[in-house]
């Protein structure tokens, strides 16, 4: 298998505020909710860099295509990086996600390792890390 990711999921208990948070609140491009014509089909996808997209997609349809059961989520088991170029974008990144609704969970602060970054969580728990990493282009 070679390594490459083209699709990140997260799974949302409420699509239509999903999609208002990262597409109002957060200025993501999307065309919206598509797949309604399908049973457990309805998603919303969001292009990022070049061959990657988000989707966000309920945690009951997941769980109905995966044979899973449905289980509380933890927000702690997994973080998404957006990697910003200065230390002034890591703070009003931030400050739009405050204001779409995020919940700050860490402000931007310097951080043990030389960089400076802060926490958010989405309307439904998932964990954004803001980061400015000197030792990284954006």
């Amino acid at each position: 298998m070679r390594p490459a990711i083209t699709v990140i999921t997260l799974g949302v208990d409420d699509l239509d505020a999903s999609l208002r948070f990262y597409r109002d609140g957060l200025g993501f491009p999307t065309d919206g909710i598509v797949g309604t014509e399908f049973e457990q089909g309805a998603v919303v996808f969001i292009p990022l860099q070049a061959g990657l997209r988000l989707a966000l997609w309920p945690r009951r349809s997941i769980a109905h295509d995966t044979g899973l059961a449905l289980a509380a989520p933890n927000p702690a088991n997994m973080t998404l990086g957006h990697n910003v170029a200065t230390t002034a974008e890591v703070d009003a990144v931030m400050a739009r996600a405050r204001a779409a609704g995020a919940a700050i969970v860490k402000a931007a602060h310097d951080t043990f390792w030389g960089g400076y970054a802060g926490y958010f969580q989405d309307p439904d728990g998932h964990l954004w890390e803001v980061v400015w990493n000197p030792q990284w282009s954006a």
